[in-house]
C-alpha cells in the first residue's frame, strides 16, 4: 500500500476544502482499503467524514429522504423505508453481506468502482486505470462484462445494486461542493465510458453526497427485485432486474424498470 495521510474533517465545508485540494473522502472504506491494498488507487490524503451529521434517515411528504453517511444495514432495518419502498430494501439485502452492511455507507455503495478483473490486475492494459493503455477485456475473457453502454475503450459492468434500484425508483441526489449545492436525478450521476472510462461520474473534485431522496409513487409499494448470480451467497449480479408497477382497478398504469450486471451504468 502506498504512504498516505489521513485527517479527519469538523464540518462539510471542512470536508469540501480538504478534498478539493486533493484529499479523498472515506467512510466505510469497503471498497477504497480493497483498491488502496491492491495499489489500484493511490490517494495521498484521506479525509475521514464519518463524524458529519449525514446519516439521518425521515419520511416526509413526497417522500423518503436517507443521509449519504447511513449504513446500508440502518436503511434495510428501518421501519418507514421497509414500509414506503420495500424494493430499496430487497436491493439492500441483495448486494452486500452483513458485515459490508454494517460498514459501508450508502453514498459509498453509489461511487463503488467496477469488479472488472482487469481493472483489478495492475498487469493487465486497462483504460479506467491508465487512460490510453487499452482494454483487456475486449479481448480477453468478459463473462461478466457490460453488453449495454460500452464503447471501444471500456466494457466494465456497473457493480451497484442500490444505484440500479434508485434509478428505478426515479430517486434524486443531493450534493454540495466548491460551486454550491446540487440536485440531480442519479441516472445523471453515472457517466458512459465513451473515450473517457477513467471518468466514471459527474461530480466535482471535493463534491461531497449529502443525501438521497427517494419520491413517494404509487409504484413503490409495488416493487420487487431479482437478482441472478453464481451462487446465493454474496455475489455480484449477472443480471438484475428491478421492477415497479402502478397498478389500478387491475390495470397497469405506469412500469419502471431498471437492469443491472449488464451495462456501464444502470
Amino acid at each position: 500500500m502506498t504512504p498516505f495521510s489521513y485527517e479527519t474533517a469538523a464540518s462539510e465545508a471542512d470536508a469540501i476544502e480538504k478534498a478539493r485540494t486533493g484529499g479523498r473522502y472515506i467512510a466505510g472504506g469497503t471498497t477504497l482499503i480493497d483498491l488502496m491494498r491492491e495499489e489500484i488507487e493511490r490517494p495521498a490524503r484521506l479525509i475521514d467524514i464519518n463524524k458529519l451529521p449525514l446519516g439521518e434517515i425521515r419520511e416526509e411528504a413526497d417522500g423518503l429522504v436517507i443521509g449519504a453517511l447511513t449504513k446500508m444495514a440502518e436503511v434495510a432495518a428501518h421501519p418507514a423505508a421497509a414500509r414506503v419502498q420495500p424494493l430499496l430494501i430487497e436491493a439492500l439485502l441483495e448486494g452486500a453481506s452483513p458485515q459490508l452492511r454494517n460498514m459501508a455507507s450508502i453514498g459509498g455503495n453509489l461511487m463503488q468502482r467496477t469488479r472488472c478483473v482487469y481493472f483489478r490486475t495492475l498487469d493487465a492494459p486497462c483504460n479506467k486505470r491508465v487512460p490510453g493503455s487499452g482494454c483487456a477485456a475486449r479481448e480477453g475473457f468478459h463473462r461478466n462484462h457490460a453488453i449495454f453502454g460500452t464503447s471501444e475503450y471500456c466494457v466494465a459492468v456497473h457493480p451497484s445494486d442500490l444505484g440500479v434500484a434508485l434509478v428505478a425508483l426515479g430517486a434524486t441526489i443531493r450534493t454540495k461542493g466548491p460551486e454550491g449545492s446540487h440536485e440531480f436525478p442519479v441516472d445523471a450521476l453515472y457517466r458512459l465510458p465513451l473515450d473517457t472510462p477513467h471518468l466514471e461520474h459527474r461530480l466535482l473534485p471535493g463534491e461531497l453526497i449529502t443525501e438521497i431522496r427517494v419520491p413517494h409513487g404509487a409504484y413503490a409499494r409495488r416493487a420487487r427485485y431479482l437478482k441472478m448470480r453464481d451462487r446465493a451467497s454474496y455475489e455480484f449480479a449477472l443480471v438484475s432486474v428491478e421492477a415497479a408497477l402502478d397498478i389500478a382497478d387491475g390495470c397497469v398504469r405506469e412500469a419502471r424498470l431498471s437492469v443491472g450486471g449488464v451495462g456501464t451504468k444502470p
